[in-house]
């Protein structure tokens, strides 16, 4: 079962390649290459499942605390003998502000595992254009 390894297998093909000899083509390069491609995908999806992680976390986390918020007011409306401490106008206003921070907690969140994706496939888009460069100069 060792051949089934991803490591095993793209060392199998690139192997195999090398039998086939191509004037001008340096199909090492051209594999090695592509490592890179497939490490820098394997990597922007570790960004974003740490993201989508994060994301999830923070939406349980905003959850318990609404439903701790509500118990401690229904605890608070349903005592005998309790005076309403806030008007429901400023429950409410109180409510819509935790509300908006939360959303844009999430989006922010949201954002940076986009933009942390985004940058490690920038990275390797802009090394394979530097490797094609010197792959493309003359004498190479």
């Amino acid at each position: 079962m060792e051949s089934t390894k991803p490591n095993n297998l793209f060392t199998e093909y690139t192997n195999m390649i090398k039998q086939f000899k191509l004037p001008g083509f340096d199909v090492g390069a051209i594999m090695e290459s592509r490592r890179k491609d497939i490490e820098a995908l394997l990597a922007a999806n570790g960004t974003a499942l740490s993201g989508v992680q994060s994301l999830a976390q923070k939406q349980a986390d905003i959850l318990r605390a609404a439903m701790a918020d509500v118990q401690s007011l229904i605890a608070q409306r349903t005592t005998p003998g309790a005076k309403a401490s806030e008007s429901s106008s400023e429950l409410l206003q109180q409510g819509f502000r935790k509300a908006v921070t939360n959303m844009q907690d999430l989006a922010d969140t949201a954002y940076k595992t986009q933009a942390d994706c985004f940058a490690v496939i920038s990275k390797r888009a802009a090394e394979n254009v530097e490797e094609l460069k010197a792959r493309l100069q003359p004498g190479k």
